[in-house]
C-alpha cells in the first residue's frame, strides 16, 4: 500500500509551495524517522542501489486502428466510468458501446494530426531528457514511461524495471495536478502490481502526486504565457484563458483535491506574472467533458462564448493540465476551441504550446525527484509524518477508498481484437455477447417487438 503521514490543510500546502509533495511507501521494514533529509543524497544510497523513476501518462493511439481499443480501454477505468456494484458487471459493455460509438468521430481527430497521438514521442523525450538532467546532477537513474491506457502498458513498466534490478523507485505522475481520475487511477493499477509480485517486494519507493505548486514548473509556465501574449498587437487587452481537462463534479463532491489544486495552480502562475507586470485578465475553464453528467464548470465552450458576447477580442488559451502536446492541444484546442472563439467574435487568437522536453520544467522535475529520494522506503510510524519538511497530500489508497469504496480490481488493458479460442479472443467474443444482449433488449424496449416481448404475451 501506498502510505503517507496524515492530510494537511490545503493552507499548509499553500505556504509552503517550496517543499515537495511526496508519499512514502515501502514493502519491507523501517523505522519510523523524524530527522531532516541529508543534504548529500550519496549518503543515503547503498552501493548496490538502483534507482528508477516511472514516469505514469494517460497513453494513446498511435494509429487510427489503435483509437477503439485505446477507448475501450479507457472507459473500461471504473475510475473513468462510475457505476454502482450492482451494475458493476456492465461496465465491459458498457466501455465496448461507448467506444464503439465515439471511435469514428475520435478517429477523425486524431486523423486530422497525423494519424494518431504523439504522446508516447513526447513522453519518451521527457523521459530521456529527465534522465539526462538527473545525471548531470549527480544522481544517476534510470527512467521509465508506464501509460495507463495503451502502450507501453504499466504491466510492460513494471517488467522491465524488474528486468533491471531497481531497488528504490520514485513514482512521478506527469500530471500536475493530483486527480483520482488520472494519477489516482495510475496509482491504484501500480499499488496492485506491485503488491502481487512477490520479486517486488523489497523495492523501496516513493510517490510525488503533484507537483503543480514547484517553482521550475510555475515559472516555465509564465515564461511560456508571456512569451506568447507578446506576439498579439496590444499584448496588455489579452484574456489569459486557462483550460484544463474537466473531471466529474461527483468526483469533487466526494474528497478529489483537483479542484483546488487547479485554482491554487492559476493562482500561483498569475502571482509569477504579476511579478513580472503582467496583470491581465483571465478565465479558468474545463473542458473534454464526456455524458450527460454535471462537470466542473465553467465549460470551455460556454466561457469562450461568453467572452465573444461580453466583447473580448484578443485570446491567449492556456493548456493547464497538459505538460504534453496531444488530442485535446493539437486537435479540441487547436481547432474546436479556434473555430468557436472566430464564431464568438474573437479576432486574435494564440495557444501556450505544452511545455514538452522545456529544460527549466525537465530541470525542476529533476529537483522534485532528487528531494523525494531521501525518503524513499521510509515509513510514517503512528501517524507522525517520516519528516517535518514534507508536505503530505494524504494517502493515496485512503483518498481513492473515499471516492470509491466498493472497487478493488481494476480490468487489464487489451491489446488486440483476434477471433479464435484464444484468451483474448474470449474476451472480446464475450464482449460483443454483452452488446449484442444490450443492443437486443434496448430495441425490444422502444419497439416492443422480439422474443422477451412475445414471450411476455403469451
Amino acid at each position: 500500500m501506498f502510505r503517507a503521514a496524515p492530510p494537511v490543510p490545503s493552507f499548509r500546502l499553500a505556504r509552503m509551495s517550496r517543499q515537495p509533495v511526496v508519499l512514502h511507501s515501502s514493502f519491507v521494514e523501517n523505522p519510523a524517522s523524524n530527522e531532516s533529509p541529508p543534504q548529500s543524497l550519496p549518503a543515503k544510497l547503498a552501493p548496490n542501489d538502483c534507482v528508477g523513476v516511472l514516469l505514469l501518462n494517460l497513453g494513446g493511439p498511435e494509429t487510427l486502428e489503435d483509437v477503439q481499443p485505446f477507448l475501450y480501454n479507457l472507459f473500461a477505468d471504473p475510475d473513468i466510468i462510475r457505476l454502482p456494484p450492482s451494475a458493476q458487471f456492465l461496465q465491459p459493455a458498457i466501455a465496448q458501446l461507448v467506444s464503439t460509438l465515439r471511435a469514428p468521430k475520435s478517429r477523425e481527430g486524431y486523423e486530422a494530426i497525423g494519424g494518431g497521438s504523439p504522446l508516447r514521442k513526447i513522453t519518451q523525450e521527457q523521459a530521456v531528457a529527465l534522465q539526462d538532467a538527473l545525471a548531470r546532477k549527480g544522481a544517476p537513474a534510470r527512467t521509465y514511461v508506464a501509460m495507463r491506457y495503451w502502450k507501453p502498458f504499466t504491466e510492460e513498466a513494471i517488467a522491465q524495471l524488474k528486468s533491471d534490478g531497481i531497488t528504490r523507485l520514485v513514482v512521478l505522475p506527469l500530471y500536475p495536478q493530483f486527480s483520482v481520475s488520472t494519477s489516482g487511477s495510475s496509482l491504484r493499477l501500480l499499488e496492485r502490481l506491485l503488491r502481487e509480485d512477490p520479486s517486488l517486494q523489497n523495492v523501496r519507493h516513493v510517490v510525488i502526486p503533484s507537483w503543480y505548486q514547484r517553482p521550475g514548473y510555475v515559472c516555465s509556465m509564465a515564461d511560456l504565457i508571456e512569451a506568447e501574449l507578446k506576439k498579439f498587437p496590444d499584448p496588455r487587452t489579452v484574456e489569459i484563458f486557462f483550460s484544463a481537462h474537466g473531471v466529474p463534479q461527483s468526483y469533487v463532491d466526494e474528497g478529489d483535491p483537483y479542484k483546488e489544486e487547479m485554482e491554487h495552480c492559476v493562482q500561483l502562475i498569475l502571482e509569477e506574472l504579476r511579478r513580472r507586470n503582467v496583470t491581465n485578465s483571465h478565465t479558468l475553464a474545463y473542458q473534454s467533458r464526456v455524458g450527460p453528467v454535471e462537470w466542473l464548470r465553467p465549460y470551455t465552450d460556454d466561457s469562450i462564448r461568453y467572452l465573444g458576447q461580453r466583447g473580448t477580442r484578443s485570446l491567449l488559451a492556456v493548456p493547464i493540465s497538459f505538460v504534453s502536446e496531444h488530442i485535446e492541444t493539437l486537435e479540441e484546442i487547436d481547432v474546436e476551441y479556434r473555430e468557436l472563439a472566430e464564431e464568438s467574435g474573437i479576432k486574435e487568437w494564440g495557444r501556450v504550446p505544452a511545455l514538452n522536453t522545456n529544460s527549466m520544467f525537465i530541470d525542476d522535475l529533476a529537483d522534485a525527484v532528487i528531494e523525494a529520494l531521501p525518503y524513499v522506503g521510509s515509513v510514517a510510524g503512528s501517524g507522525i509524518p517520516a519528516s517535518e519538511s514534507l508536505v503530505p497530500l494524504g494517502e493515496v489508497d485512503a483518498l481513492l477508498e473515499t471516492y470509491d469504496k466498493d472497487r478493488k480490481v481494476l480490468p487489464p488493458p487489451v491489446l488486440v481484437w483476434q477471433w479464435g479460442w484464444t484468451k483474448s479472443a474470449e474476451t472480446w467474443n464475450g464482449r460483443i455477447a454483452m452488446l449484442s444482449i444490450i443492443i437486443i433488449l434496448l430495441l425490444e424496449v422502444t419497439t416492443g417487438r422480439g422474443v422477451l416481448s412475445s414471450l411476455l404475451s403469451l
